[in-house]
């Protein structure tokens, strides 16, 4: 027992240059020696959905007085939200709040340093690199992109700009998983050798929203400026509104809940994508007209490049259909387990001595400990007002805006979820294996190139 404690102890003090480079919270007065530092960071809003408004906007809010950020302006191309968002916002601050038709428009004003982007899954990348185009700092949620071209061109035009762009993967900015990521990477848990993820909920009318579809008509949005990219089909509310469900606009599961699962493993690990992934899964209960799946299994392989026989694989389940086991995340090693749902490491399934014994081999056994001494909840999208995560990531976010350190969930990162996404999305559409060609950084199925 008394070792168990020393180990923990000297884990958490282990040198955590890294943890605490991006952990620490600054106080105002560490911004006195900055340029700019008194200067108030003006943002506008993109898209003022369920997602900025309950999860985003809340997080922004928490920070804002000490930071000294203002949001003076509201883009959305649908009349109704626009004027919600703005009317919403000047009562919550005080301030006049714009509301604008269009990014354009947006960009055009002079008063606007910085923008938090929460519009739809396919829609993130292109306006992420509108954004830094124009010259603006940028919070774009999540996913980054489930193509590979709008992948390339989002982290082109970031690398490019030199502008702050902040994904919404939050788990980054969380304490827990920087303990777990230091742990890990300090050759301590030892290699992974399996992860198991799942993400189950029992809700059929999670992305759907049968009382606001009724309201939105074509006369009051800017159908074609929301297609963007996307190929030409006539209005449809509920894909403007429900775009979760409908492919080409989400892939529903991979979009929403894979990209913040696989982004732990890349950070772990420092393995930028998997090697392979397969897929398989259906609509079996929810058949209400949705096109994206409502249960999901998908397996990735994972190792170096340049050795396949060396890995782990990472076995990922969802579904909407019943809820029993919640959202998980597993990693195990030869000698036990991190559970990222409990915040601990623990001996379990480790070589035991009985086993180590029968090969005359010494039992590699973990010690037991939490990763933090307050185990915090793993947000689940569902109710996000004043969850602790996004928090933490918006503020990571106004540090780094102040600071132009590199944040917690960089374009990087979600480039390489991005890659994982694609890959996802290929399997699920192919049926077969796909894989990544290093060289050319592109989607590969069946050993031809998928589009």
């Amino acid at each position: 027992m008394a070792k168990q404690g020393n180990d923990r102890r000297e884990f958490l003090k282990m040198g955590g240059t890294a943890l605490a480079a991006s952990a620490v919270s600054w106080s105002a007065r560490s911004y006195a020696s900055i340029v700019g530092a008194n200067d108030r960071v003006k943002v506008g809003i993109i898209g003022f959905g369920d997602r900025m408004k309950g999860g985003d906007i809340p997080a922004f809010q928490q920070h804002a007085k000490e930071m000294n950020f203002e949001i003076v302006a509201v883009s959305d191309i649908w009349n109704r939200r626009r004027e919600e968002g703005a009317a919403y916002l000047q009562k919550l601050n005080g301030n006049s709040v714009v509301p604008v038709r269009n990014n354009d428009e947006l960009y055009a004003r002079k008063d606007v340093d910085a923008v938090i982007i929460a519009t739809a899954d396919f829609q993130h990348a292109r306006h992420g690199a509108e954004a830094v185009n124009a010259g603006r700092d940028a919070y774009v949620e999540k996913p980054i992109a489930h193509t590979m071209d709008d992948a390339c061109l989002i982290r082109d035009a970031v690398k490019k700009s030199g502008k702050i762009v902040q994904v919404g993967t939050q788990r980054r900015s969380t304490p827990a998983y920087q303990k777990a990521a230091e742990y890990i990477q300090s050759g301590k848990f030892g290699d992974i050798v399996m992860v198991e993820m799942s993400w189950n909920v029992n809700q059929p009318g999670r992305w759907r929203r049968p009382d606001v579809v009724p309201l939105l008509k074509e006369e009051d949005t800017d159908w074609k400026r929301y297609l963007m990219n996307r190929p030409y089909e006539p209005f449809d509310a509920r894909k403007y509104l429900e775009f979760r469900l409908f492919w080409p606009y989400s892939s529903g599961i991979p979009d929403q809940w894979l990209v913040h699962q696989i982004d732990t493993v890349h950070w772990f690990t420092g393995l930028p994508h998997p090697r392979s992934c397969v897929a398989n899964g259906g609509i079996y209960l929810w058949k209400d007209g949705r096109k994206n799946w409502d249960t999901m299994t998908a397996v990735f392989d994972y190792g170096p490049l340049d050795d396949l026989t060396k890995g782990f694989q990472v076995q990922y389940t969802s579904r909407f259909t019943n809820s029993a086991g919640g959202v998980k995340e597993l990693y195990y090693s030869n000698g036990g387990m991190i559970d990222m749902d409990k915040q601990t490491v623990t001996p379990n399934g480790g070589l035991s001595a009985k086993s180590a014994a029968e090969m005359k081999m010494q039992p590699n056994l973990l010690p037991s400990f939490s990763l933090v001494d307050k185990v915090q909840a793993v947000s689940t999208d569902a109710d996000t007002k004043g969850d602790p995560q996004t928090s933490a990531n918006m503020r990571n976010w106004m540090e780094c805006v102040r600071s132009r350190k590199t944040p917690n969930a960089s374009i990087d990162a979600g480039y390489s979820h991005s890659i994982a996404l694609c890959m996802n999305v290929a399997a699920i559409q192919t049926g077969q294996k796909v894989t990544f060609n290093e060289k050319t950084q592109q989607i590969m199925a069946g050993g031809k190139v998928y589009a």
